[in-house]
Order: structure tokens, then sequence, then C-alpha cells
């Protein structure tokens, strides 16, 4: 990449910590001579919901050659500086308080941002390099701080503080960069460096441990999409994790993650055991990472390039997150890292988590990824009523699509080659194309790519489980697998079919279930429970006192609505909630055979 006086310039420096503060400064070599124009992200990739970063800019001011220059603003995210000779730059602070993976958060004891949430963008500009300088704090109490981050050096070694260098904005805002005294752990993955940093006290982690782990997983998904070459899409990649007391999340870009975990989750030295919260953990990073090949290179075509300014609508998400949420744990048993009844129990989980709510029979799949910018991401107390995750039963369609195509072939075909085309057809060289980037894929691609791949015409199938809301045939597909799926709810208890929430000591319904017995009784989401046939219900007691009844008995509940005490008559009955578990069989023998291929994924 070559440098010159018209790459755009940026220094960002920890201003005041227990302020959360960032300072940023841009300098434009060459301001456009009509009013050069500004603006940030109102929304991050990878997290679709407006979240108007612009809003944590505190103050910002321009100058050129030590002269103000006037800045007007147009929008809630966009400032116009008036026309200029001479370089311009601009000042302006950024409040970072948001313990998340998808913004920003400074404080005494680290820093960390998304590009997204501190770096303007120059209208008209955003091909040019970027090059920014990341600065240490002031103080000899941050003597030791380094940094982490995917960004290419420029005038900083590996994890110093320094100039770093992107060939565009694009790629500027997707690399996160994390800053204090993190730990660092590396491997090698089919020859390419991984760097694992966690920020936050985390006692005994057993590092040996976790980059073992993580080594057999990112190797299973590079030979994955390229069992040839095993060639990586990167030459480097960092895991930046945030190590919290109570947490869960990642963000995928293009060369990182950047993700929060529970202290908990992290394995212990001395501990061999595999808890559910590192299974869990692994699988999160499991998920970021295959999207380093599925959304970040293979992307929808309304994505290439993003328009960061404004919603941008596809219905394609099922494929992008729900597929990526199928091989996360698929990919932790090909690797190696847990067995096939540890597998078995996280898609039984998967199945449940979908059957649970009726918003499943109500919207699609399609209409879920379309809808997230104001269903999926601003969930509501009747959420589960009303619409159904394009990650969980996303993941569930592509094993729908994945066993029919191998039922279908004997074998000869799966899921797996269809994602290995669409990353040589999309995705290997998307970033590849001189300045431009490659573009997107289209929904009438996609399936034509299913029947290419295939030999198959899957249009019913899209229409049943992309398209429609009926549930998927997944008992009888299983069944081709030798894989019995059953639902052992026989001896449920009763329950009023609520999920509840501690307010204090009291229970407050959180969700009323659709046909559940709250719901039939008039009882709403938000109501306080005082007492059940006159015994006072507790946040922890709600589960003891039901045990008393018996199906059919009629209950006499009193509830807060707001501040009004109203009174319900309930009937009791089984909680129907599913509670499918999935058993592998050993005949027919065809069928065990297919289970086998799928499951390590060989022909």
């Amino acid at each position: 990449m070559r440098l010159g006086q018209t790459d755009i310039h940026y220094q960002i420096r920890p201003h005041d910590l227990a302020l959360h503060l960032f300072e940023v400064t841009l300098t434009v070599a060459s301001p456009n001579k009509a009013g050069q124009e500004f603006s940030l992200p109102a929304w991050i990739p990878g997290s679709y919901m407006i979240r108007d970063f612009a809003r944590n800019i505190v103050q910002i001011k321009a100058e050129s050659k030590g002269k103000a220059v006037r800045l007007k603003k147009l929008d809630k995210q966009t400032w116009r500086a008036a026309p200029c000779e001479h370089a311009l730059t601009l000042r302006y602070q950024v409040y970072a308080w948001d313990m998340s993976v998808r913004s920003a958060h400074l404080d005494q004891t680290h820093g960390f941002f998304n590009g997204s949430s501190v770096f303007l963008r120059v209208h008209d500009q955003e091909s040019l390099p970027h090059v920014v300088d990341i600065q240490r704090p002031q103080g000899a109490a941050y003597a030791k701080w380094r940094v982490a981050t995917a960004l290419p050096e420029l005038k900083a070694k590996r994890y110093g503080f320094g100039s770093y260098v992107a060939e565009n904005y694009d790629a500027l805002i997707d690399h996160p960069v994390e800053m204090g005294t993190f730990e660092l752990m590396r491997f090698k993955a089919h020859g390419v460096a991984h760097d694992f940093v966690v920020t936050g006290k985390v006692p005994n982690l057993d590092q040996t441990r976790l980059c073992a782990d993580l080594k057999k997983i990112c190797e299973a998904q590079i030979a994955f999409f390229e069992p040839v070459t095993k060639k990586a899409p990167v030459s480097r990649y960092v895991f930046m994790t945030q190590a919290v007391g109570d947490g869960y999340g990642g963000l995928e870009h293009r060369a990182s993650t950047a993700l929060i975990c529970s202290r908990s989750d992290l394995p212990v030295k001395g501990q061999t055991e595999m808890s559910e919260g590192y299974r869990g953990f692994l699988g999160l990073c499991s998920h970021e990472y295959f999207h380093t090949w599925n959304v970040k290179l293979i992307k929808p075509a309304v994505f290439a390039p993003y328009a960061l300014e404004r919603e941008t609508y596809t219905p394609l998400l099922w494929l992008f997150e729900g597929f990526t949420s199928y091989y996360d744990d698929l990919i932790l048993l090909r690797s190696g890292v847990i067995d096939e009844a540890a597998y078995m129990k996280l898609l039984a989980k998967t199945v449940n988590g979908v059957m649970r709510g009726t918003g499943r029979l109500k919207q699609s799949v399609a209409e879920s990824s379309f809808d997230a910018w104001t269903k999926y991401y601003r969930q509501d107390e009747n959420a589960t009523n009303a619409i159904v995750s394009y990650y969980t039963k996303g993941s569930l369609v592509a094993l729908t699509l994945d066993l029919t195509i191998r039922t279908e072939t004997k074998g000869r075909k799966s899921l797996d080659d269809v994602m290995r085309l669409l990353w040589r057809r999309y995705g290997r060289d998307f970033y590849s194309i001189g300045s431009k980037s490659g573009r997107g894929l289209t929904e009438s691609e996609l399936e034509a790519v299913f029947d290419e791949v295939t030999g198959l015409q899957l249009k019913s199938v899209f229409d049943r489980a992309v398209r429609g809301t009926r549930d998927l045939p997944l008992e009888e597909l299983l069944a081709q697998l030798s894989i019995h799926l059953e639902n052992k709810n026989a001896n449920a208890k009763p329950a009023l079919g609520v999920r509840t929430s501690r307010d204090g000591s009291d229970c407050k319904l959180a969700a009323v279930y659709e046909g559940g017995v709250a719901h039939q009784a008039g009882l709403s989401a938000g109501d306080v429970l005082i007492a059940i046939d006159d015994l006072r219900v507790t946040a922890s007691n709600l589960d003891t006192l039901l045990k008393r009844y018996r199906n059919g008995d009629s209950l006499h509940i009193h509830a807060f609505r707001r501040d009004e005490l109203m009174q319900f008559t309930a009937q009791i009955k089984a909680d129907t909630t599913p509670q499918f578990v999935l058993t592998s069989q050993e005949k027919p023998v065809a069928g065990v055979r297919l289970r086998k291929s799928w499951l390590r994924g060989r022909k």
C-alpha cells in the first residue's frame, strides 16, 4: 500500500478515563472545496439495529491552518465544514461507556472501540488509505498498557501504541481495538498466527487448554472451506475477549472478533471436564470465526457495500446467522472438542428453543431476517408469541436442507458442498478485485446454487422451511440417519405458562406464553404475582407452590398490574414446554452410515 499526503489521518487517545472520553483528531489533506462532509455510521455490521453512534460525540470543532472553520450539522450524524483551501482538522470527543461488543468502552482498567463508533467517515474519500495513530493514556499507571488489533502496523510494533493503517474506510471500521493490560495467548492454525486476548481478571486460566481447543476449531473451519489448500482467508486473526462477572456475546470482523463472556465460562487449570459454560464459550468462538467466511466475505448483495447511514434490509440473515449457528456446534464435534452425545444435546436444545414459542407459526425466517431491524433486535415481552429467531430456526433450516440433500443424493452431496461453492464463487475473491469489493449474493442466486450443486429441485423445501411457517419435518429427516427424536415431556408438572423475573423479592411476569394457563386466565406480562389461594408468592417460591396442585385444579390469583390489585381465576394444567431428546440408533445400517458421514464431515 502506497501512502501519501492525500491519506486520511486519525489520532485517537484516551482523554479522560474517569469521564470515559476518547479524543479523536481527524485530518483531511484535501477537503472538498465546496465544503467537506463527515458522518458517523448509524449501525455496525453484524448487529442489525440503528444505534446512532453519533449521539456519543460530546463536542466537535474544526480548524484549518490554525483558524476555526464553521461546522454545520445536517442531520443526526452528518456535519459539513465550511469551504477551506488547506488541510482540514476536526477534533472531537466520544463518550465511551458501553460494555458490549458493539460500541466503545473506556475506564481506568481498559479501553475498547469499534471504528464505527469513533471514526467519522470523510465523504467521497472513503477509498483512500486511512492511517490511525493510537496513543497511550497519560500517566505512569498506564505504562504497561498494550494495544490489540488486527489492523496492520505502520509505525508501531505489534501490540504497541503507534500508527496503524487500513486500505480504506470500510477496512478501518472492521478492525476493533482493545488496549490495556490484557493476557495474550498465541497459536497457529494451518500456519496462520492466531492470538487470543483476555481483558479482565481470570484466576488460574488454563491457557494451554484454551489454545489447543481453539486451534482444533480454527483448523477444522479452514479445512472445511479449503479442503485441499487449507489456506485461511486472513494472514492473522485476533480473538479479543472481555471477561466479566456475567455476560455473553460476540461480533464478527474480517480478521478478528470481539467477545464478552462470564469469567466462569473460561477453563480453569487442573479441571479437565467440559463444563456447560466452557462449551458455550467455544461455541461462541466457533460462531464468530465461521463468520470470517460466511457474512464477512460471502454476504448479501445489499451489504456490498454497506450503507451504514440507514437500515439495510435483506431476507437472507437466516443463511448468514442461521447457517453459522448450525455449523458452530457441528464444527465443535467434527474438530473433536466435544463428542456425539454432547452434540445431540446441543441440537436438542435448539429444537426445544424454537418449539417453545408460537411466533414460529406466524413469522417465517425470511420475514424474521427482513424485520430484524424492528423486531428481532427490539424484542418486547410478546416476542416469543410473535416472532421467530433467524438464528435458531435458521440453524434448523440448515439442518433440514443438509439432511434432505444427504438422503436424496444418498450421501453424494451435502450442505457442505453448497457452502464451498458459495465460498469459491462469492467469497474467496471478495476483497482481491482491485480497489472495488466483490458482489454479494441475491436470494434467487442462492437457491440456484443449491440446485446446481445437488442436482435436486429444492424449491418446495425453501417454500416450507424459509418462506413458510409450518414446523420443519425434523423427526422424519433425522430418522433417515437412524436418529430418534422424541418429546420426553410425558410427565409434565403443573405450570402457569410464564417466564418470570425477580423484582426485589417480588415475582414479576416477564412473558406470558400464548395458550398457557396465565394467558387464558387474563394475566399479562408486567403483572406482579402477590398470592395464590391466599398464600404469598415470591420470586423464589412459585414452583414450590404450584407443586401442591394437580392438573385441572382451580387457582385464585391476586396480582398487581401497575398499582392496581387484580384478581384472576386459573385452571392449572401441565406445562407443555417441549423437551425433545435425540438418540442415536444402530439400525438401519444405511442410516448409521449417513449419520457418521454427516457428523464427521466426510462422504
